[in-house]
């Protein structure tokens, strides 16, 4: 169902008035996991056919065709809501993307709406055990087979890949050549023979992320991505959306580390007043309000077709400072019930876990250090790192776990 592109304000009205009806108590409090993903499928659904999903993709492919301004009216009115969403992020954020980009038309009409409707949860398959920040240096292969590919080899770090049905993975398919090149893109079924996910717990005694290994999985031809041997080009678009769509995904208010929660902490604790608190209760905001509107200038310039490229890195590296800055407020606000809490106290936990989580913060999508040099290589215009091994084919290359030649 397509929502009304009229004016900005009608639009408005009607997000607003939907999310009251719809966003309030649609997750039970104490629900398992399976009840959890299946209300997130269902709201997801339930936002789709109200036409608030895929607000800027094409109609064609079921987005909404509508404009980065409807876009952003969205996010402003769903800040007000922790809406059950987070299963969607990868697929929406950066798989979805991708696949609109350099998808086949095949592939578009095969995956975008069922992405879109939350019947499909999709992750990200990059990282390795040897090749983190330095992507180009994966090992993991993909060898032709008939009409097939067979992957073999092993991917970490990979968020939602418990709950994925697709997954977009990144192989080497040619190592005579430099390791930025003879890489190729596929969808893969993460259900598929040979596809095994391992979770991996970190120390909020959660487990976003695993291990997953390819053992002889079989991927048709048709699930290339974009050109064979040409992934690393893919790869650029994708973490440029991933990167984007990190920096600009805004939290909702009740963000135990954002300026609203952190606020309403410091008066619980009666240290509101203090004047070093509110110093950084004012700097907090400060910071938010500036990444809200840098965000809000990508999406114009976007709409007037200019690319925010390696721009999003800004986005997503103030993202992380920002949390950084929110872990030693908590602190000055009061909140040492990050540290302990009665059973029944579900706010201090969730504090507590964000707190957990912000190292995180500044490796995914990009190390903090990676997305400064991008920063000052492709924003600025400074001189690039040397890169001795940008020409050297790849099997001769020492690098990762690869220990031959």
């Amino acid at each position: 169902m397509r929502a009304s592109n009229g004016e900005s304000s009608h639009f408005r009205v009607a997000v607003r008035a939907w999310l009251a009806d719809h966003a309030p108590s649609w997750l039970p409090d104490g629900s398992s996991v399976p009840e959890q993903l299946a209300a997130a499928k269902g709201f997801q659904a339930a936002l789709w056919e109200a036409g608030f999903a895929g607000i800027t993709w094409p109609f064609e492919y079921g987005g909404q065709g509508l404009s980065q301004a409807d876009q952003q009216t969205f996010d402003e009115e769903a800040r007000a809501y922790d809406l059950p969403v987070a299963p969607f992020v990868i697929g929406l954020g950066m798989c979805g993307p991708t696949i609109v980009d350099l998808g086949t038309e095949e592939q578009k009409r095969r995956f975008i709406a069922p992405m879109l409707r939350g019947e499909e949860i999709w992750c990200q398959l990059f990282s390795e055990p040897g090749a983190g920040s330095d992507i180009a240096s994966l090992q993991m292969r993909a060898e032709p087979y008939g009409d097939s590919w067979i992957l073999t080899g092993q991917k970490l770090w990979t968020t939602g890949a418990q709950n994925s049905d697709f997954g977009v993975v990144l192989a080497r398919t040619d190592s005579d050549v430099p390791k930025h090149r003879g890489l190729t893109m596929f969808i893969v079924d993460m259900r598929a023979p040979g596809v095994e996910v391992r979770p991996l717990r970190v120390m909020s005694g959660q487990s976003p992320f695993n291990e997953v290994h390819f053992n002889g999985a079989a991927v048709p031809g048709s699930a290339v991505l974009g050109v064979v041997n040409e992934g690393w080009a893919a790869a650029v678009a994708m973490l440029g959306h991933e990167r984007v769509s990190i920096g600009t995904l805004a939290p909702p208010t009740s963000d135990p580390l954002g300026y609203t929660s952190l606020l309403q902490a410091a008066r619980a604790h009666g240290r509101d007043m203090n004047p070093v608190v509110r110093d950084q209760l004012a700097d907090a905001y400060g910071q938010e309000r500036a990444l809200q509107l840098f965000v809000a200038r990508l999406r114009q310039e976007a709409e007037s077709g200019r690319d925010p490229g390696a721009r999003g890195s800004i986005a997503k590296l103030v993202a992380a400072n920002i949390s950084r800055q929110a872990v030693a407020l908590a602190g000055l606000a009061g909140s040492a019930d990050a540290v302990a809490w009665s059973p029944e106290d579900a706010s201090s936990e969730q504090l507590a876990i964000a707190v957990l989580s912000d190292p995180g913060i500044h490796l995914a999508g990009g190390t903090d250090e990676i997305q400064r040099n991008i920063i000052g290589e492709r924003v600025l215009g400074l001189p690039k790192e040397p890169q001795v091994d940008r020409d050297v084919p790849f099997r001769e290359l020492k690098v990762g776990t690869q220990r031959t030649t």
